[in-house]
């Protein structure tokens, strides 16, 4: 009697999608040949589970499985046949299932960014920090930062053998790095060849520098062109300056060097997208009277801004062009100074006295501001 599909991967009839998809997930890596090397029975659960989710992660298959006890309706199975009636042939890569259920590269196809063929196999990423002071963050600097990768075998050339006459084509799948197998239900499925771990190749002796390997361990220096305007929490990416493709021959391709840039705060200044904030204290003569402040800028200098008389407590002044250079544009953003009006917080007898003497002899329309407001409240 052939199996019902829902007991082969163990859910009831009205099971939803997300559960179908879980069972599948766990029974794939329960029985997957590469955790199973040889075992012959595994090797057919993993097809016959395969076989199950193929059709009931369909929707219209599903539908014709339910009715007619076949994926493709009455015309092949027949009023209620059990399933195992013939899939006319049918063929599927399981490398293309293993990627729906579990993201790109799996079984030796490569790493990172999906499957890839044989000849592109890519290395890993490599992860590093560095810190920049602001200015260093505003301006642009050179950096040098020290890693350690897996580098292409000089000796061997990436190949781990230890001469290119001791690498042959596999026997196995005959150098295409992917097997045909036939299976139950008159499927056939295409895997990642386990024999050469899918790179069609096959070393009969190993290079003695990289055992096999095609790389070795390196620790390397290297020169960063870190761009004006990179921001904290920010992350340079140089492509192929990271670790080599392992077993991955000549054509292999390198993963990324990843830098996380992290900036230290200036004392006075803070940073806006490109914009830089400051707020400036005066005090109450400073505004009233008019003056020089120096104030800091980018790169470590000064300027002098000049403050009118009268000035307004909480005025803002807008230098254009004196904030921080554009990533990878032309132009700066500003740099805002906003006034903030300080009176002191204690004075002398004689100093008060001069100071009530002032507040008689100023015209109180000249408050303009609290003249409004005394006619508001009125």
């Amino acid at each position: 009697m052939s199996k019902n599909l829902y007991d082969i991967l163990g859910v009831q009839k009205s099971a939803s999608a997300d559960e179908l998809k879980s069972a599948y997930r766990k029974l794939a890596i329960k029985y997957h040949p590469d955790k199973n090397p040889g075992d012959k029975e595994a090797e057919s659960k993993f097809k016959e589970v395969s076989a199950a989710y193929d059709v009931l992660s369909d929707a219209g298959k599903r539908s014709n499985y339910d009715k007619y006890g076949s994926p493709d309706g009455p015309q092949f199975g027949g009023g209620g046949r059990g399933y195992g009636g013939g899939f006319g042939g049918m063929e599927f890569d399981l490398s293309d299932i293993m990627d729906q259920m579990f993201g790109g590269g799996f079984g030796g196809f490569g790493g990172g960014g999906g499957r890839r063929s044989r000849h592109t196999m890519r290395g890993g990423d490599i992860h590093t920090s560095l810190v920049l002071t602001f200015d260093e963050s505003c301006l642009g600097v050179k950096k040098r930062v020290t890693f350690t990768r897996m580098e292409k075998c000089g000796d061997c050339k990436g190949t781990g053998a230890r001469d290119e006459r001791d690498v042959q084509t596999c026997s196995y799948c005959n150098g295409s790095g992917r097997v045909r197998q036939g299976g139950g239900f008159g499927l056939s499925m295409i895997s990642p060849c386990s024999a050469c771990n899918a790179t069609g190749k096959v070393i009969k002796s190993k290079c003695a520098k990289c055992g096999g390997k095609g790389a070795v361990k390196k620790t390397v220096e290297y020169e960063l062109n870190i761009p004006a305007g990179i921001a904290d929490g920010q992350t340079i990416n140089v492509e192929g300056e990271g670790d080599c493709a392992i077993n991955g021959g000549p054509d292999g391709m390198a993963g990324a060097l990843l830098v996380s840039v992290r900036v230290t705060p200036h004392a006075l200044l803070v940073r806006d997208g490109f914009d830089l904030h400051l707020d400036l204290p005066i005090t109450f003569t400073q505004a009233i009277l008019g003056d020089k402040v120096r104030i800091p800028i980018v790169g470590g200098d000064y300027l002098d801004l000049v403050i009118p008389s009268y000035t307004q407590n909480g005025a803002r002044h807008i230098l254009r062009n004196r904030g921080v250079k554009r990533l990878r544009q032309s132009g700066s953003g500003d740099l805002i100074v906003k006034i903030f009006v300080e009176v002191p917080n204690r004075m002398d007898k004689r100093t008060l006295e001069v100071i009530k003497n002032l507040d008689v002899a100023i015209d109180k329309g000249d408050y303009q501001r609290r003249k409004k407001y005394l006619d508001k409240v009125k």
